[in-house]
């Protein structure tokens, strides 16, 4: 055995042959690995092409879908098909909204009766009624008032016209006594001193008398008009008040104006959006309902600027609703939008609103369906002079 003063040297072994670990050596030290590093930055490099080439193909088929589909008798020649998506829309529509009440402040309307969605209705028919007893209490109100006032301005017409014939007899009272003045006048030399002090007197008398009288009569006939024309004032007030609440009542009533289906729009209420119904209360000027017309319909879509050009004005397409596959109409291309708006991945990549009428009708042919527009661009490439 090793003497206490010996001291074992790192990297020495012992009488057993085990070898004495360095100090400066940790234990159990993890080998070192010089590609680990690079070998990750590898990986999300490829991660990031990957997710890119994703990005760019779905911006690229936005809006639109290309399909090839073999013409028989053909060869291997194909007639290319562009699948468009969009939505259906009425080509003639008339939105329903909660009336505006004149001369009143309505913070709320209660809907009373209600024609469900889906229902077909003609024109003159009645879609919605709203509480009117307001209305109706108001107008009925007011039509007493009228009344009253009507009934006023005739007791008060009444009542200047026997004035007024009443102050023109004395009017011309005063007249014929100032006539007899005048004549009693032309007598003073045969009448005595006192007898014509007295001639005088009524003379003069007579002539004040007729002057008051001219003086007054227009100014009672001034009153009386003005107090005739108040009371007009608070008539026709009155009924104009009186007919604005019989035109608020018919205005709860609302009636089709055109022959066609209802639609019911969502609004909100109580936190949510949800579509109207009975019992429900609307706010005037808000648009709850729609009465489409399902005879001419359309398909509004969106298509890519790689395919615009491959489209044409009048172009005839087959038209199909997601819901229903098995129904098939026939369609056209109307008009497309002239200036495209930017895709939703990028601003570089624009995309062109168009519309595609449809022709021909179906009970299952309803607005706001999903549908897919089948266009054959081969025919449009034949007509400019390309290859199809």
């Amino acid at each position: 055995m090793p003497s206490l003063g010996e001291r074992l040297m790192p990297g020495t072994s012992d009488e057993a042959g085990s070898e004495i670990p360095s100090p400066s050596t940790p234990p159990h030290a993890p080998p070192h690995t010089p590609g680990g590093r690079p070998a990750v930055f590898i990986t999300v490099g490829v991660i990031l092409l990957v997710v890119a080439g994703l990005v760019f193909l779905a911006n690229r088929k936005s809006g639109s879908e290309r399909q090839v589909v073999p013409v028989a008798g053909g060869g291997a020649t194909g007639a290319h098909v562009l699948r468009l998506k969009g939505i259906t829309e009425a080509i003639q529509s008339r939105a329903i909204l909660a009336p505006v009440l004149s001369g009143q402040q309505v913070g709320i309307l209660t809907i009373t009766k209600l024609l469900p969605a889906g229902s077909r209705v003609k024109r003159g028919d009645l879609l919605v009624e709203f509480d009117r007893q307001a209305q109706i209490r108001d107008a009925l109100d007011k039509q007493a008032e009228f009344d009253k006032l009507v009934g006023q301005v005739a007791e008060q017409q009444a009542k200047e016209n026997a004035a007024r014939a009443k102050d023109e007899t004395e009017l011309h009272q005063a007249e014929s006594d100032l006539k007899n003045a005048e004549l009693d006048m032309k007598k003073v030399e045969l009448m005595s001193r006192i007898d014509v002090e007295k001639a005088q007197q009524t003379l003069e008398q007579a002539k004040a008398t007729l002057a008051q009288l001219k003086e007054t009569f227009e100014l009672k006939r001034s009153a009386a008009k003005a107090a005739i024309r108040i009371l007009e004032i608070q008539r026709d007030r009155t009924r104009r008040i009186m007919q604005n609440a019989q035109n608020n009542a018919e205005l709860m009533q609302i009636k089709s104006p055109l022959d066609g289906i209802v639609v019911l729009d969502t609004i909100w209420k109580q936190g949510r959006m949800a579509e109207s119904q009975e019992g429900d209360q609307v706010r005037p000027g808000v648009a709850f309902m729609q009465v489409v017309d399902p005879s001419a319909m359309q398909v509004q879509v969106r298509v890519n600027q790689e395919d615009i050009f491959a489209l044409q004005v009048g172009q005839p397409a087959k038209v199909r609703l997601d819901a229903y596959p098995d129904l098939l109409l026939p369609g056209k291309l109307e008009r497309i939008a002239p200036v495209g708006r930017g895709g939703d991945f990028s601003q570089k990549v624009r995309t062109f609103a168009a519309v595609f009428s449809i022709r021909g009708t179906d009970a299952r042919l309803m607005p706001d369906l999903s549908a897919a527009v089948d266009v054959d661009t081969g025919t449009a490439n034949v007509a400019a002079g390309g290859a199809p």
